[in-house]
């Protein structure tokens, strides 16, 4: 009997699952490397935040919550003790670990332990948090507390519809967008249109993978800029499309799970590459964990699993093809040209014109083919193992 059935009725019903209740977030600290979440208390928190949060400059930085701004201090300490003492939400204090300053507060709210779903609101970042990596920390310490110490399977965000940087902010991190509520609230004396995202329990482990990665301290150079940009590990901001049909063909975005097979697959596509250079290829190199994690990696599969594999990555301004691999038996029949061109539609997608890529020197029939479809060399790099063609696509031109 299928369990997904309702007996005697043949209606849908949906599988059984394990329905113990989750923990409740509490008042502890939860340490970080460039910032620590402690419980809010107005006594050693509302002077910090206070001199960060008020003054001119600083209007933008309420727009979009329920109060402020401020301009007494004895009505922000106020603010401030009402938050601490509430237990829904929960506040927690983000504190600057070289400064051990208070440079701005979030929350766990609706909290329903019965179901397991919990929200992340009333963000304050203050001008020394914002662009910062303990921003991004301080997002990844509470979902981590959510999903691995408290057991919710489903973790949301909420904003006004109009939040711009709120919005980028929830798909950047990871958090899936599911519609908008209209006239859902007034706020202000204002219509509030809210925009509602979630993360699931079941998502959680790829999109902790990314966290991790990005916030690894090998991440960023000398002078603290990020080397590979957080990415969620499947389509920002397109809900459901964790599967695109292009060109006739589903691509699926990859995940964890398929790290094995998107190895086999590498590995199988660039063997004769490895005999033709005589040295092993770059892309048999990575760790493919880290590069699902990293990057956006599509698969065209069949019964057997995936034939076919791209993977892209957006770097600052500029749009990178890593990798465009066929599994033996597939090659010469057009695959390569779809995810060359499904390449160029996700570039356009990310609102970049210039598209990248690298390929071996001596792998001249990769050379050619990348340059009957538009692409030109830019430079060529000598390293002590093999020199690297660099090629680039102006995409419209």
């Amino acid at each position: 009997m299928n369990p997904d059935i309702e007996a005697g009725t043949g209606l849908p019903i949906g599988p059984l699952i394990d329905t113990h209740p989750a923990k409740r977030p509490q008042r502890i600290r939860l340490p970080g490397r460039t910032v620590d979440l402690v419980p809010l208390d107005a006594a050693l928190h509302a002077d910090d935040l206070f001199s960060l949060s008020s003054g001119p400059g600083t209007e933008s930085l309420w727009t979009y919550l329920p109060t402020g701004p401020f301009a007494e201090r004895a009505a922000f300490r106020a603010a401030i003790e009402s938050q601490a003492a509430s237990s829904d939400p929960l506040f927690y204090a983000i504190i600057d670990k070289p400064t051990g300053k208070a440079v701005g507060h979030a929350s766990l709210l609706r909290i329903d332990e019965k179901n397991r779903v919990i929200e992340v609101g009333f963000i304050l970042y203050t001008p020394a948090l914002q662009r910062r990596v303990g921003a991004t920390e301080a997002m990844y310490l509470l979902a981590a507390y959510v999903f691995d110490q408290l057991g919710y399977r489903r973790y949301e965000w909420k904003c006004n519809a109009l939040n711009a940087p709120s919005l980028q902010a929830a798909r950047r991190l990871g958090f899936t967008y599911e519609g908008c509520f209209r006239q859902h609230a007034f706020v202000k004396g204002r219509n509030r249109d809210t925009a509602w995202f979630s993360m699931l329990d079941s998502e959680w482990p790829e999109i902790k993978t990314g966290f991790e990665h990005w916030l690894s301290p090998a991440n960023f150079d000398v002078a603290g800029h990020q080397k590979t940009a957080l990415k969620r590990m499947c389509p920002v901001g397109e809900p459901g499309a964790q599967t695109l049909h292009f060109q006739g063909r589903n691509l699926r975005r990859a995940g964890v799970s398929d790290v094995a097979a998107l190895e086999k697959l590498q590995n199988a596509s660039f063997r004769r590459n490895a005999i033709l250079a005589g040295q092993t290829p770059i892309p048999l190199q990575w760790n493919y964990r880290a590069v699902v994690a990293a990057c956006e990696v599509w698969l065209v599969a069949d019964g057997d699993g995936p034939v076919a594999a791209l993977i892209i990555d957006p770097r600052n301004a500029d749009f990178y093809i890593e990798s465009v691999a066929v599994a033996p038996d597939n090659k010469g029949t057009g695959l390569g040209n779809l995810l060359l061109a499904f390449a160029e539609q996700r570039a356009k997608h990310h609102q970049r014109d210039i598209v990248r890529l690298m390929t071996n020197e001596k792998l001249v029939h990769n050379v050619g083919w990348y340059q009957r479809k538009g692409y030109v060399i830019e430079r060529i790099e000598t390293l002590p193992d093999r020199s690297i063609a660099h090629m680039v696509k102006h995409l419209g031109a």
